[in-house]
């Protein structure tokens, strides 16, 4: 692969379709920071096999998009298609969703015999262990149930969620709903005439640590916190 050009590529109605793109500049426009497809492009030209400069005829063009334009399609290509990356650019994007992995099970999952969260550290080397290919460009989420099922043969571990009690001083009920919120779904709320705030909240049992450290340092340890039986 050239340090000048790669390409990018779809299949649609059994025929290939490639573009030649600055490999950096496609990166950037796949993980959404450029948009400016001008600067992607090497050449504005679609073809069917790029390295022997065959092109297809604007009749498939139209059958497999629907317009003969070329930004369109080339839009299409890199948002949809496949992306010949760079090693050091797919060592990035691979290093980058394991960790997304790695907190997901760390937030959902705990330890069956303590009841806590397992260390990221535990979590990786387990997932070491079980040799399982990340997919740079599939769901973190998606990928991350597949390895707790997997994880299951090398580490305890259980997914659970936790229901807690909360209340939250009037001078500090403002603050804290959004917080109280982002860790997880408020199945029942209630502000009372004081001006305090009550709820239950049902969220991941790898996040009531960290919520109680939250809440406590927004509330400088007024508010009230723990768990449903």
């Amino acid at each position: 692969m050239s340090q000048k050009y790669t390409i990018a590529r779809i299949t649609r109605e059994g025929e290939r379709f490639e573009i030649l793109v600055n490999p950096e500049k496609a990166f950037e426009y796949r993980l959404g920071k450029i948009t400016s497809l001008e600067d992607v492009l090497v050449s504005e030209t679609i073809f069917t096999d790029a390295n022997k400069g065959l092109k297809p005829s604007e009749e498939k063009l139209r059958k497999a998009f629907g317009t003969t334009d070329l930004f369109k399609i080339a839009e299409i290509i890199l948002r949809r298609g496949t992306l010949q990356l760079t090693a050091e650019q797919r060592r990035k994007l691979i290093e980058d969703k394991k960790k997304q992995i790695i907190a997901f099970i760390s937030r959902n999952c705990v330890d069956p015999r303590t009841n806590l969260p397992h260390p990221p550290l535990r979590i990786e080397q387990a997932m070491e262990q079980i040799h399982y290919s990340i997919d740079p460009f599939k769901d973190a989420e998606e990928q991350a149930k597949d390895i707790i099922k997997l994880l299951r043969s090398v580490l305890p571990i259980k997914t659970e969620q936790v229901s807690v009690s909360v209340r939250i001083p009037p001078e500090f009920a403002g603050k804290a709903y959004g917080v109280i919120k982002g860790f997880g779904t408020i199945k029942h709320e209630e502000w009372r005439g004081d001006g305090s705030f009550h709820a239950i909240v049902e969220m991941p049992a790898g996040l009531y640590g960290p919520f109680l450290e939250k809440l406590g340092g927004l509330t400088k340890g007024a508010a009230e916190a723990k768990l449903i039986e």
